[in-house]
C-alpha cells in the first residue's frame, strides 16, 4: 500500500504545538502525520498522557487543503521624489511657463557664475532675452577662443561691465529677478528651450556701435540687445 501524506489542520497545528510525545507510538503517529520535523522530548510526570492517536486530530490530505490567494500589483508603482510637481519642462507652451515651473535652489559654482551674468547684463530684458545672454557665455564656454568654463568666461578680463577687480556685485538673492536668473540658468544649461540667438558669440546694448559689430554675423535683436557670432 502507497504511504499517503497528510497534514494536521491550523487548528490541530496549534493545539499541538507545545505538547511532548510520550511514547515511541505517538513519535511514529507524527512522523506518519508528516509531522516528523516535531520535537521529540520526553514526558513531564507532572503532566496527564496525551492522546496522540490519529482520531484524536483532523487529518487533512494535502491534495484538498486550498492555495492561498495572492494579490499581486498589476502595474508599477512609482513614488515621486521630493518636490517633484510632476510636471515636464518638455511639456511647456512658452519660456515663461517653463521659468515658472523651476525651482532651482542650491547652483553649482558654475550655474552660479551663469545665473550672475544673466542677473546683471539682461535681468531687465525679457525672458528670451536673458536666455540668449545665457546662452552666449555657454556657447563661449564650448569655444577654444575662451576659457572653458563659465566662470572663466564670465571673469574673463574686460569681457563683461559688471565684474569689477575680478569680483561680480553683490546679489538680491531675495529678489525675483534673481530666480529668474537662476532659472534661466537651468534651462540654458540643460538646454531646455532653444534660444533665439543661436549660437551667438558676442552681443552688445542697441544703443552702442562698437567697432567688431562690423565685422560679425548679426543673429538677433532680443529687445534691447543684438546678437552675432
Amino acid at each position: 500500500m502507497g504511504r499517503k501524506t497528510y497534514s494536521l489542520s491550523a487548528a490541530a497545528v496549534v493545539a499541538t504545538a507545545g505538547l511532548t510525545v510520550s511514547n515511541a507510538d505517538g513519535a511514529v503517529a507524527f512522523a506518519q502525520a508528516g509531522l516528523a520535523d516535531i520535537v521529540v522530548s520526553q514526558p513531564d510526570p507532572s503532566e496527564e498522557p496525551v492522546d496522540l492517536s490519529e482520531e484524536a486530530f483532523e487529518i487533512v490530505p494535502m491534495d484538498a487543503v486550498a492555495e492561498p490567494e495572492i494579490d499581486f500589483v498589476s502595474r508599477a508603482v512609482v513614488q515621486e521624489l521630493p518636490g517633484d510637481n510632476g510636471f515636464d519642462p518638455g511639456e511647456a507652451e512658452n519660456l515663461s511657463e517653463l521659468v515658472n515651473s523651476l525651482e532651482p535652489d542650491e547652483l553649482t559654482d558654475q550655474l552660479e557664475c551663469l545665473a550672475g551674468a544673466v542677473y546683471f547684463e539682461a535681468r531687465g530684458e525679457p525672458l528670451s532675452g536673458q536666455l540668449a545672454v545665457a546662452n552666449v557665455v555657454i556657447n563661449r564656454s564650448e569655444d577654444a577662443r575662451w576659457p572653458a568654463s563659465y566662470c572663466g568666461v564670465v571673469y574673463q578680463r574686460a569681457q563683461f561691465s559688471f565684474v569689477k577687480n575680478g569680483r561680480m556685485p553683490r546679489v538680491n538673492t531675495n529678489s525675483g529677478a534673481w530666480h529668474r536668473a537662476k532659472a534661466i540658468a537651468q534651462v540654458a544649461h540643460e538646454g531646455l528651450w532653444e534660444s533665439e540667438a543661436g549660437d551667438a558669440v558676442y552681443f552688445h546694448a542697441n544703443y552702442v556701435r562698437p567697432k567688431w559689430s562690423r565685422r560679425k554675423e548679426r543673429l538677433a535683436q532680443i529687445d534691447t540687445h543684438i546678437f552675432y557670432r
